[in-house]
């Protein structure tokens, strides 16, 4: 959230629709709190920057007149400051989301924004696992607690289903798969059904078997040690501990799986439609990258083991 000392660098007016955007963000639109934190981030840097530009509290009538040459040096200033080009349009993004709801709300009006050029992202592929890795990597768990157990379910959930880490761990009992289906909350609290497969269910039943706190249906699915809802890092821990132990590439994350997942189901014969509906995707642009990682793979197997290719 924007930090009362950021606050207090904006007369109060300015202030109090900064916390009513950041109310907006988080039940209008259902931002993810790391999506919500990037947001606010983003907010304090411009308000630092806008204010000590101006050398006073930042106002409404500030943020309407912010002209091109202004936010093209707020963006050359991030660029110094060693921000990267997917960091500055992140930023842009969250100084628009701002400033169009602050039009969409009649408080102010800023023309200048939308026509700032968006930096230019370089073009990343997802880091799938190959599909004897993800199989390694699921049935090599030594299993010796109910902490390993919910590991292996966790692990089985996002490379089985292909969710992303937050709506893994926001599930609740409720959620529990019924008739062979997993009801996920996405991002903008979108929700969507995933087929769930009979060995998830089952690597999740053998964790609930297991787990030492009692079940009741609003409480998380996934709990860590102490009976609270279970936390990205100690996933994340427990891959990194995994990846040593078994000797995976250090692209094997939790996230890497949700990669996984579509890079499969593209290698099997599953269509873009489809996978783009499972993964949650608004647009098929975002899954069609998928695409270049199935082509990458293929011109790897062929340089691997066509003859002409090793001269």
């Amino acid at each position: 959230m924007i930090s009362n000392i950021t606050l207090e660098r904006c007369t109060d007016d300015l202030a109090q629709i900064l916390r009513d955007w950041q109310v907006y963000l988080t039940v209008e639109q259902g931002l993810s709190k790391h999506t919500l934190r990037a947001y606010c981030g983003d907010m304090t840097r411009f308000i630092e920057f806008s204010s000590k530009h101006h050398g006073k509290a930042l106002s409404i009538e500030d943020i309407s007149d912010t002209a091109i040459t202004d936010f093209r040096s707020w963006l050359s200033d991030q660029a110094l400051n060693g921000a990267s080009n997917n960091t500055r349009a992140r930023a842009l993004s969250s100084i628009k989301n701002f400033l169009n709801w602050m039009d969409d709300q009649g408080i102010a009006h800023n023309a200048a924004i939308n026509i700032i050029r968006t930096p230019k992202r370089p073009k990343k592929l997802p880091k799938a696992l190959q599909e004897v890795q993800a199989f390694r990597l699921l049935q090599d768990i030594e299993e010796i607690d109910w902490i390993a157990s919910r590991n292996i379910s966790i692990f089985s959930l996002l490379w089985g289903c292909g969710l992303r880490i937050d709506e893994a761990l926001s599930l609740n009992l409720s959620d529990y798969p019924r008739e062979g289906f997993l009801r996920v909350r996405g991002k903008g609290n979108k929700e969507r059904q995933v087929p769930i497969l009979p060995q998830v269910e089952k690597a999740i039943t053998h964790y609930m078997d297991n787990c030492p706190y009692p079940n009741t249906p609003e409480r998380p699915l996934f709990l860590g040690a102490k009976g609270k809802r279970l936390n990205q890092g100690v996933v994340q821990k427990a891959m990194r501990d995994l990846r040593s132990q078994l000797n995976l590439p250090e692209t094997a994350t939790p996230h890497a799986l949700r990669h996984s997942f579509a890079t499969h189901l593209l290698q099997n014969g599953a269509n873009l439609r489809e996978i783009q509906e499972l993964l949650g995707h608004t647009s098929l642009s975002t899954t069609q990258r998928y695409t270049d990682i199935n082509a990458t793979e293929l011109m790897r197997i062929y340089k691997d083991a066509h003859p002409r290719a090793k001269n």
